[in-house]
């Protein structure tokens, strides 16, 4: 019975494990593919454009590649399409030398002129790399960015961007509307073998510069409405790498096979914030946001609605992927993100929060203290979240309301400011530079009404500016550090958003058809499907050889 349900929600595919009946993964024409779930996505359009908010699955991470790899499990970067690099002495600009002997999945080579011409057609499309003055294709095989002011974060953010060919998208007219159904790209597997709404295929590129390293046929995904129906899929054996949230995987999914179920759930992902809109009253009060903040069991968040996969956050606000910036003295010092409900109560009743005869708290106007906690329904962990948050602030007298329509309804009231308060991700970048910028510096403050793309609690603090320029302009570790210690302090006295618990990596995988995913000893790239070290995985597994 658990198949069959399994096999409704991926549908009758001729492409889908569920055709082969259940305990199976993926085929097309007799070939073992890696086959992979999206938890996230009840159906699959056929976009590949890598400048699109709604790319398929995998456009960023087996068809296009980028200049480097950053790996956030030990701090190493790789050496992509670039081979090397060389930054100005004044940190106003950097040099690539771009890989020599790769080719387009067309057989046409891949020069400098390519990379140039992507971060233009970048600029052009969604703006961004304000930093960018020039990007100029020196010859061949060096390009050099010159920036208009010293930024040390560059490195990276140049690094990360995937690269188009100029002699495939300078003749796209709407580069931002098209759909770029038939893709060519320097990644491993570019070639769609099929599509259907609910799966596809992509297979290898035959002009690949690392064939060696094409070890698998190809690569299915598989599209699921929610994370109970993938984890039913993954939990049968019907597919070979997911990055969902399980619950109590121990039991449902590795004890079945101890022998070649795995999982790794390092906390190393993005903190897991309860955002505040601060142009509300009273989250606009930073005692109110501290009080708040006291009032969560994040102890029972992490055990209950986490399954014990992370810990508690703390007042600076750091992932453990930044365990190396953390200034222990601001950390060792917490006491706003530490359980406190006769602490938080006494805030509150000094704020003016009156709590009435019913238990209940009202505004200092005599309107009911209440709001909407939003999260998207699809999310079973971060709506288990919700719900303890709305418990806990039974404690202080406030009353609250979860809010889970779907997703896109929840980010589109994030995104233009019309939300209350909900359960948000942080920026996760290779320093804490981005994460801090995305939470309190002026430049990411949009209006009520206005799109924001990160930010979205509109809070900033000119403080917070100053300190993040130092970091971009700095050219040693000690300046840059200096700023981040500044910017934890500045986090701590402000409470800009109420930190719940670093993300964990999610990574399962079933070595039954394919063998050399990543492991806690071997952290060579994250577990996830999704980011930019998947390629360094697809790039390394390895079919298993039947006796």
């Amino acid at each position: 019975m658990r198949a069959a349900t399994a096999c409704a929600f991926v549908g009758a595919l001729a492409l889908t494990g569920c055709a082969a009946g259940a305990g199976t993964a993926g085929t097309q024409d007799g070939t073992q593919l890696l086959t992979i779930p999206r938890e996230d996505m009840a159906t699959f359009t056929r976009n590949f454009n890598p400048f699109s908010p709604n790319a398929a699955p995998m456009t960023q991470q087996a068809i296009y590649e980028s200049l480097l790899v950053f790996n956030p499990n030990d701090g190493t970067t790789t050496p992509w399409l670039a081979t090397e690099w060389t930054p100005a002495p004044d940190g106003t600009g950097l040099t690539f030398t771009v890989r020599d002997g790769v080719r387009w999945s067309d057989g046409e080579p891949f020069t400098a002129a390519d990379v140039a011409f992507t971060f233009q057609l970048q600029q052009d499309i969604a703006g961004g790399y304000e930093y960018l003055d020039t990007v100029t294709a020196d010859d061949e095989s060096t390009v050099t960015f010159a920036f208009n002011a010293p930024f040390a974060p560059a490195l990276y953010e140049l690094g990360r961007q995937v690269i188009v060919p100029k002699h495939i998208w300078e003749g796209i007219g709407d580069a931002a509307l098209e759909t770029n159904e038939t893709p060519v790209g320097t990644g491993p597997y570019t070639e769609v073998a099929s599509f259907e709404s609910q799966a596809f295929s992509l297979a290898k590129n035959p002009n690949y510069w690392q064939p060696d390293k094409q070890k698998i046929e190809g690569i299915q995904m598989l599209a699921f409405a929610g994370n109970d129906p993938a984890n039913l899929a993954t939990t049968n054996g019907e597919t070979d790498w997911a990055d969902q949230f399980i619950p109590d995987i121990e039991n449902a999914f590795v004890a079945d096979d101890p022998a070649n179920r795995h999982f790794w759930f390092p906390a190393t992902d993005s903190v897991i914030n309860w955002q505040l809109n601060t142009t509300k009253p009273p989250f606009d009060d930073v005692q109110v946001r501290r009080a708040l903040s006291m009032a969560i069991d994040r102890e029972s968040i992490t055990d209950v609605a986490m399954q014990g996969y992370t810990h508690p956050a703390d007042c600076t606000g750091l992932s453990d992927g930044y365990d190396a910036w953390r200034d222990e003295a601001v950390a060792g010092s917490c006491d706003w993100t530490d359980r406190d409900v006769e602490g938080a109560n006494a805030i509150l009743d000094e704020a003016g929060y009156v709590r009435g005869a019913d238990g209940t708290r009202t505004m200092p106007d005599g309107s009911p203290l209440s709001f909407d906690i939003s999260v998207g329904a699809t999310s079973s962990d971060w709506l288990s979240a919700a719900n303890i948050i709305d418990q806990n602030l039974d404690d202080v007298g406030i009353d609250a309301t979860v809010n889970a329509p779907d997703w896109s309804a929840v980010v589109a009231g994030y995104e233009d400011g019309s939300f209350d308060t909900g359960i948000v991700w942080s920026n996760m970048e290779p320093t804490p530079y981005q994460f801090y910028r995305g939470v309190m510096s002026t430049e990411t403050v949009e209006p009520v009404g206005e799109q924001a793309t990160q930010n979205y609690h509109r809070f900033g603090l000119p403080e917070a500016d100053a300190l993040l320029a130092q970091f971009a302009a700095s050219t040693d570790e000690e300046s840059q550090r200096q700023a981040i210690d500044g910017l934890q302090e500045l986090f701590d006295e402000n409470a800009p958003v109420v930190p719940l618990f670093p993300g964990p990596r999610w990574g399962a995988y079933n070595t039954t058809r394919f063998t050399g995913f990543p492991t806690e000893d071997d952290p060579y790239a994250t577990l996830s499907t999704r980011s930019p070290t998947t390629v360094l995985v697809l790039t390394t597994l390895e079919p298993v050889v039947a006796e």
